[in-house]
Order: structure tokens, then sequence, then C-alpha cells
């Protein structure tokens, strides 16, 4: 089995009502990763990514830029445990 990692990143700037999550998860889902994107209340997405490590540092890079619309200031990210309960990318809120 290939190695998989974990990162969590919470993307700040114009990224509500910018179709940012439906653009994460088909990102994530082409690059075949696992996890969830979430609008916050302060207005900055977040994110689980789970996979290989390439893949998964390919999906954090392409978050600079995100959809068209969205106009990204930050990405924050951490690394966490790897969840197996994960199997596909969803949007959860």
């Amino acid at each position: 089995m290939t190695q998989q990692i974990a990162r969590r990143a919470r993307v700040m700037g114009r990224v509500q009502g910018v179709a940012f999550r439906a653009w994460t998860q088909g990102q994530a889902e082409n690059l075949g990763l696992r996890g969830w994107v979430c609008n916050n209340p302060d207005g900055s997405v977040s994110a689980l990514i789970v996979g290989p490590p390439d893949k998964v540092e390919e999906m954090l890079d392409s978050m600079w830029a995100g959809p068209g619309a969205a106009a990204v200031r930050d990405v924050s990210v951490e690394t966490v445990t790897p969840v197996p309960e994960v199997s596909s990318f969803e949007i959860t809120g």
C-alpha cells in the first residue's frame, strides 16, 4: 500500500461564495485524494486532505489559486494523523 499522509488546511481570503468547496472537491477527486472541505464562520474554508504525499502537496499548492473568482490571501497547513474511515472527498458544511 502507498504511504498516506494527512494535512489540514485553512484557506483565507475571498473563498466563500465563489465555488471554492466544489472546486476543492473536484480537484481532490481528480488527484485520488480523500477528506473533506467546509466553510468556517469567519469566512475561511477548512479542508482535510488525505492521500499519497506527492498528490497531497500538489493539492495544497493548487489551493493558493483556487477557482477563478477566489482571492486567496493565505493557506495555513498542519500535519494530522490520517483517518482510515475517510473513504471519499466530501463537502461537509
